[in-house]
């Protein structure tokens, strides 16, 4: 017998094989107990994560003898035709190479034969979303009201590329990426079925390499087997692959917290020239500083890996961030990412992005002087205040200070006021106006005229007087805190002068 990769040795045969998906196993376990099955079912999700093989199994569940049944034999014949594609009832199309209307006209002529030995007839779509929109417009009639014995399963990496028509008449389930330690631990056990020796730390690194697709996870294993061995680690997986270890990406984050920008950029230049991917470097970067983030918020969540020893350190080192600060660090590696995705250079980037981020730690924001204010005022409120201690103010030399001017007597009025006639009222009322003036004072005697300015006189020069200096106050402090204004201030406020 020919070589099987482990891809498709250890494929998913049950629902029980199924890993990291159990939203969608129970759903379909539910809906096959309870016969409440649907006539088009839409499986979503990234590569690797499982959709071609939930789809099979799906399949033997409806086809399987005396089904439909969510615990069947996997290795009873009906169900081996499924899984190596020979069966005629269960029909695999793939959607990138029929994409067009008379594929589709095709399908719609063989829906109408009965099944040759199951239940139902399935048609099996891979990549829907690769049908023109002609194709779909095409399948709709017959996609909405199929006969009672036909199936469609549809698989796509894409679904915003689908019709919103071809996505109402399905049942959607959306895979999720496989997480991390789920991967690690297969991986672990397909190395013990195949007698080969791999250590945790290797399988975790190749976990987190293959981003949640546990297919590309067991390609890596089978390359390294080929490369290695029967004895697989990190070291190994490292080389291969061009990932960097656990302990790089502790250090690198400890130098970016630490503020140290040498020991960062000497760290990045190192990785750079041993060959390692610096996008991949900078995306593990991102994942602990988001470990880091959501240990700030939630104490209890773990190091996403990362060793005992090396996840204390880093916890004491983000203990003087706020949580806000290790965002907006978060935020400048994402807009890094961004960039180096299309760039040559990648590595320029990279070193700015850190060089930016270690000053977005070290900035001084205005939530920070708010934060200052904010505690100033209830320092204020809460009675803790010293008394103002008073400040000496020497007074101004006597030369420069004037003596207060002597109240000048007022001139006395001649005993009997000359009376002015007021202007004779009108007959028919007064105006307001009028009233003003008819209820104004009398007024003894007319002002003394006013001197008229030196530029104005037509005096000698000689005889015109220079104005009398003014006095200078001698204490400003003292007109400020006796002004009307500041004393009803103090009053209306309930205030206090502090000094």
């Amino acid at each position: 017998m020919s070589y099987q990769v482990f891809a498709r040795k250890y494929r998913p045969k049950t629902f029980d094989d199924v890993l990291g998906q159990d939203h969608v196993v129970r759903t379909l376990r539910n809906a096959i107990a309870q016969k409440r099955l649907a006539h088009a079912y839409l499986f979503v999700g990234p590569r690797g994560t499982g959709k071609t093989s939930t789809a099979r199994i799906l399949a033997k569940a409806l086809n399987c003898t005396a089904g439909p049944k969510a615990d069947f034999d996997p290795d009873e014949d009906v169900c081996i035709e499924i899984a190596e594609g020979r069966s005629l009832d269960v029909l695999e199309i793939d959607g990138a190479s029929n994409n067009g209307v008379e594929q589709v006209r095709d399908l719609r002529e063989s829906v109408r034969f009965a099944p040759a030995r199951g239940q139902f007839k399935i048609f099996y779509i891979d990549e829907v979303h690769m049908l023109s929109n002609a194709a779909f417009n095409a399948l709709l009639k017959t996609l909405e009201e199929p006969p009672p014995h036909v199936k469609f399963i549809f698989a796509t990496t894409e679904a915003n590329k689908i019709l919103p028509t071809i996505l109402s008449r399905c049942q959607r389930f959306d895979l999720r990426p496989i997480p991390t330690e789920t991967i690690a631990q297969h991986l672990l056990h397909i190395a013990s079925e195949e007698g080969i020796t791999l250590e945790e730390t290797a399988a975790w690194a190749i976990a987190k390499g293959a981003d949640g697709g546990m297919r590309d996870a067991q390609s890596m294993l089978d390359q390294l087997v080929s490369f290695c061995g029967d004895s697989i680690n990190e070291a190994n997986v490292l080389d291969v692959f061009g990932f960097t270890s656990r302990e790089k990406v502790a250090a690198l984050t400890q130098t970016l917290l630490g503020r140290d920008n040498p020991a960062a950029l000497s760290l990045i230049q190192k990785e750079a020239e041993s060959g390692r991917e610096l996008s991949q470097l900078l995306g593990e970067l991102i994942g602990c500083l988001r470990a880091l983030l959501v240990a700030k918020l939630d104490p209890s969540a773990d190091g996403e890996g990362i060793p005992t020893h090396l996840w204390t350190a880093l916890l004491q080192a983000a203990d003087e961030y706020a949580p806000d600060r290790i965002l907006a660090a978060i935020d400048v590696f994402a807009e890094t990412e961004g960039r180096m995705k299309w760039a040559t250079n990648k590595r320029l980037h990279f070193e700015l992005g850190v060089i930016k981020a270690i000053q977005s730690l070290g900035e001084v924001r205005i939530t920070d002087v708010i934060k200052v204010l904010t505690r100033g005022a209830d320092f204020i409120s809460s009675g803790q205040v010293s008394a103002p201690v008073p400040i000496a103010v020497e007074p101004a030399p006597e030369a420069i200070l004037e003596p207060e001017p002597e109240p000048v007597a007022a001139p006395e009025l001649p005993s009997e006021p000359v009376a002015v006639a007021a202007p004779p009222r009108p007959a028919g009322g007064l105006s307001a106006f009028d009233s003003m003036i008819a209820d104004a004072p009398e007024v003894s005697e007319l002002p003394a005229p006013v001197e008229p300015p030196p530029w104005k006189s037509d005096k000698p020069a000689a005889e015109i007087k220079a104005p009398e200096p003014v006095p200078v106050v001698a204490s400003i402090e003292d007109t400020f805190h006796n002004d009307p204004l500041i004393q009803a201030a103090l009053i209306r406020f309930e205030g206090k002068v502090l000094g």
